[in-house]
This record gives C-alpha cells, sequence and structure tokens, in this order.
C-alpha cells in the first residue's frame, strides 16, 4: 500500500470537515423553520420569540414576514406580520417594532403541551391543570355559544408577564395566541 502525502492528507481532512459543516449547518436551518409542525409556546413560536424585531424573526424563520392589510409595519404603533406562503392561519402582533404576540387560526398547529383548535373546554383545562383562569368570552358568551376565555397563567416567576389564551365557542377552541402582557390580552387585536 502506498502512503499518502501530507498535501493529500490535509486536502482530506479539508473535504471531511467542510462535509461536516454543511450538513450540520443543513441540520440547523431544517429545524429552524416555521411549519405547521411549530409548537406554540408562551413567549413565542420555535424559532420566533416574544421581543424579536420583524428582521430578526425573518431570518431566525428562514422565511419571509410580510404586513397584513395596508400599510406596512410602524414601529411606534401595533400591526400585524404573518409568513409569506406557509403556514397559514398564523400572525404575529409587532408593538413598537418588536413581535409582542402570536395569533394561531391554523387547525394543524398545536402548543407545546397539545393543545389545538377543536379541543374541548375540559381538554385544555386537563393540560394545564391549576392554570387555567376562565373569563366569559365578551362577544361569544351566554347560551347557546357559552363563549370563555381560557387563560393560561404560568407558575413560573420567569413567565409572569406572558400568557396563552384559548378563545372558545360551543365549548370547542376556536382560536388561540401566547404573547407578553398587556398585548396578548387586547380582545380586537390591534384594533
Amino acid at each position: 500500500m502506498r502512503k499518502l502525502n501530507s498535501s493529500t492528507k490535509f486536502v482530506t481532512l479539508l473535504i471531511s470537515t467542510l462535509v461536516i459543516f454543511a450538513v450540520s449547518v443543513t441540520s440547523v436551518n431544517a429545524q429552524a423553520q416555521l411549519t405547521e409542525r411549530s409548537q406554540l409556546a408562551i413567549n413565542g413560536i420555535r424559532p420566533i420569540r416574544v421581543g424579536m424585531t420583524v428582521d430578526e424573526a425573518s431570518k431566525s424563520a428562514g422565511i419571509k414576514l410580510i404586513t397584513s392589510g395596508s400599510g406596512g409595519v410602524d414601529e411606534y404603533q401595533c400591526s400585524y406580520v404573518h409568513p409569506q406562503g406557509e403556514p397559514k392561519e398564523i400572525a404575529f402582533m409587532v408593538v413598537k417594532g418588536r413581535i409582542a404576540r402570536v395569533d394561531i387560526n391554523n387547525k394543524r398547529m398545536t402548543t407545546l403541551r397539545g393543545a389545538k383548535i377543536g379541543n374541548t373546554q375540559e381538554q385544555i383545562i386537563k393540560l394545564y391543570p391549576g392554570q387555567i383562569k376562565e373569563t366569559p368570552h365578551p362577544y361569544v358568551g351566554g347560551p347557546p355559544q357559552n363563549g370563555k376565555y381560557l387563560t393560561f397563567v404560568p407558575k413560573d416567576a420567569a413567565d409572569k408577564n406572558y400568557r396563552i389564551i384559548f378563545e372558545t365557542s360551543k365549548n370547542r377552541v376556536t382560536r388561540f395566541r401566547s404573547g407578553k402582557l398587556p398585548e396578548v390580552e387586547y380582545i380586537e387585536g390591534c384594533s
């Protein structure tokens, strides 16, 4: 067998290192993508976190976030952005240039604990035992709708300024959102 010279060894090592690096970067980028499998947390949806700018969130998620409705993102007011393309039925409230909350209307998306649109009020209460505050829905109250807001209130002091709110009608979750106080509690979004 012939011995490899030092330059051949170096080239082999360099190529191996580049291949490993490329695989690692591809793996990290694949994990960073915002998809329908991304799960909502109290402070955002991986890879987008409350407090990020729209540019930071777009880069982190590997997608372009575009404004909803007319106009652009007003860094001093409230507006919404959503992914250009997939996933559908998800929006990010932007206040003073930063993500403040995440609104989910997508029936396939879940929270970290598996809560989703279509769950019953009882299922939500079981997923978050002892941490759900029930209040009447301001627009869907009383029979036959019996709408409620089921608000997850965290016990961890580090999360005291965050909530997840499940809106229900006829005992079923119709939409949900997470984010920081007070924005997560705004009934009509930016209106």
